[in-house]
């Protein structure tokens, strides 16, 4: 089984960008934990990170046919990305809304999300475990939804 991970804009600078909200941890360390993660449970993922919402819609009509689920982090795009929530309503698969910060507890903007009524369920606030968390439910559900 293939699943997707995307990560936003910005998210390429994790470990770096306001570490007292997102922590020290590396975008490289991050996708290798999930690497770690898909190896135990016997998937494959393919991820991409863009700073261009174009990027992201592209990446997921390229595997449309060929995932079974997917993890989206929309950073920036969280509040304005309808593009992206129009190419996640059009997936044949689950995908979940994944943050690294709990954004029901910053700043009043950022507590709308226009991409969380497109996906399954959404992990936030559990910094990289939020990651590896989705991750786990994305696989049951798809696994269950198969029996």
């Amino acid at each position: 089984m293939k699943f997707l991970v995307l990560h936003g804009p910005n998210l390429n600078l994790f470990g770096r960008r306001e570490p007292h909200i997102y922590g020290r941890t590396t975008l490289a360390e991050i996708d290798a934990r999930i690497d770690k993660l898909a190896h135990e449970l016997d998937i494959t993922v393919a991820t991409i990170q863009s700073n261009h919402e174009g990027a992201l819609v592209d990446f997921l009509h390229q595997h449309i046919d060929e995932a079974q689920g997917a993890l989206v982090n929309p950073a920036g795009l969280t509040q304005h990305g309808v593009p992206l929530h129009d190419a996640i309503k059009a997936m044949p698969f689950p995908t979940i809304e994944v943050h690294m910060s709990n954004i029901a507890a910053r700043e009043a903007w950022r507590a709308h999300s226009i991409i969380s009524p497109a996906v399954r369920g959404t992990v936030q606030g559990l910094g990289p475990q939020s990651y590896l968390a989705a991750l786990r439910a994305l696989v049951e559900i798809v696994r269950d939804a198969r029996q």
